[in-house]
């Protein structure tokens, strides 16, 4: 969707005490051309970013997000970002949102290559209609990513914790999914766990035990996986965190992949192995669809 807001943050004096900071911020056009040609962003896709659900103009879970973009700078060795700073422009940007459902994006790139700072902007669109995918369901298919399940432990250089802007894998793997007749995508290990899909987190249903697997191993902590077992929590069922084994897929009850902009899209079938759309999807969606912090 086209973006129908921007602006530019200023990290110089982030770092200072104080309550008010819109004059570090810089509205821009939107449609106008902003960054350099020497953008690391672009050029390498050397930076992190964020997208925050929006509902009504209310930008959704937005702590978990900012402490996630925080995690991901520290990762990959920018600046960590002034958290109170960015939730003010997440609150200016969140605004100029249409009614209904949009997103606000945050970028934080490592800036022009040999410049003395880092770059950032956040944008604010509106989002395509998921209304159907909610109801019905996706199909995926496991894809293997090359990687055992300890390899962001050994090998942190990959930056597999961190929310980066390097997506080409993520868009590969999609591309194979439907190339494979699917909707989406679960990666697995090459030792053989469940991790993620290349744009949402897995929560799986097993009786009225609900689990996802672990945030190590390079997988993103999802912010709506939170808000999910928040609910489930006080519905009364049990959560947890688990390694999943791949062959663990067939056994469950139901299964989602939810992400801040699809919220919770029901998993109709995982390779061979068809599942039902569970009863609980339906309250799920009106939860997320609900304000949160």
């Amino acid at each position: 969707m086209a973006q129908r807001f921007a602006l530019i943050i200023d990290p110089v004096g982030s770092s200072e005490e104080r309550a008010d900071f819109s004059g570090t911020f810089t509205v821009v056009d939107a449609a106008a051309p902003a960054l350099s040609v020497g953008e690391l962003s672009t050029q390498r896709g050397d930076g992190v970013f964020e997208t925050i659900g929006v509902i009504d103009g209310h930008a959704q879970e937005v702590t978990p997000h900012l402490e996630r973009l925080a995690n991901s700078a520290r990762i990959c060795d920018l600046p960590v970002p002034n958290q109170e700073q960015w939730r003010q422009a997440v609150a200016v940007a969140a605004a100029a949102c249409p009614a209904g459902e949009g997103a606000v994006k945050l970028i934080l790139s490592r800036g022009v290559e040999h410049g003395p700072t880092p770059t950032a902007w956040v944008t604010a669109a509106p989002v395509a209609d998921f209304s159907e995918v909610r109801a019905t369901g996706v199909t995926v298919v496991t894809l293997d990513r090359g990687y055992p399940l300890d390899v962001a432990e050994r090998s942190p250089w990959l930056l597999l914790g961190a929310k980066t802007l390097s997506y080409a894998v993520n868009m590969a793997a999609l591309r194979e999914a439907r190339r494979r007749g699917a909707d989406d995508a679960i990666f697995l290990s090459s030792d053989g766990f469940v991790l993620e899909a290349p744009t949402a987190s897995l929560i799986l249903r097993f009786g009225d035990r609900f689990v996802t697997p672990a945030p190590t191993g390079g997988i993103l902590h999802g912010t709506t996986q939170l808000s999910v077992f928040e609910y489930l929590s006080g519905q009364g069922f049990e959560t947890g965190y688990e390694q999943v084994p791949a062959s663990a897929l067939s056994t469950a009850d139901a299964a989602w992949l939810v992400s801040s902009i699809r919220l919770v899209a029901p998993i109709t079938a995982i390779d061979a192995h068809s599942l039902p759309v569970d009863p609980l999807t339906a309250a799920l969606t009106e939860y997320l669809l609900s304000p949160r912090p």
